[in-house]
Formats: C-alpha cells, sequence, structure tokens
C-alpha cells in the first residue's frame, strides 16, 4: 500500500475531468435533435406509405392509416412543445432584475 503525501486543504489530486467524466449524447441539444429526427423519420414513413397505397403497390390501408395518425400525432407533439419552450423563454425574459 502506497502512502500519499498530505495536500493542504482544497487542493485535490482528481481533476474535474476524471471526477465527472461527461456523457455523450446527453445535452439538451442533442435529445432534441433526436427528436426532430424521429418526428421527421414518422413522417417519412407515412408518405412512403401513402404513396404506396395510391400507387397499388399494397393494400394495407389500415398500417397506413396507423402510420399517417401517428406522424400526425408526433408532429402536433413537436409542435406543441416548441409553443411551450418558447412560452418559456419569453416568461423568463419579462423576469425583472
Amino acid at each position: 500500500m502506497k502512502i500519499l503525501p498530505l495536500q493542504p486543504a482544497g487542493v485535490s489530486t482528481i481533476t474535474a475531468e476524471k471526477a465527472a467524466p461527461k456523457t455523450v449524447g446527453s445535452g439538451f441539444g442533442e435529445v432534441l435533435e433526436k427528436s426532430i429526427g424521429e418526428v421527421n423519420q414518422t413522417i417519412k414513413e407515412a408518405g412512403t406509405l401513402s404513396r404506396g397505397l395510391a400507387a397499388g403497390e399494397h393494400g394495407r390501408i389500415h398500417e397506413t392509416m396507423i402510420a399517417i395518425e401517428k406522424a400526425d400525432v408526433s408532429f402536433k407533439l413537436m409542435t406543441k412543445m416548441q409553443q411551450k419552450a418558447v412560452a418559456a423563454y419569453e416568461s423568463v425574459m419579462r423576469i425583472q432584475l
């Protein structure tokens, strides 16, 4: 067992990078970007299925309608979240110091 010398108060031998490693992909921007990408993907899937149904490539109308509704609900949710974020920002900006 190695005995380390005493350090003065307030000095740490552990650097900030070792103490709290930054996790990749956990920031708000990354989460927001991922969510927008997922909504975009559901909209693209719904568009592909509806074009395929209109062209007669498949007859799965129930699957197409579910995909369209899923895309609609996710887009409406994303829009509501955007409106709430803007409202929160405006509230913070109105705070007087």
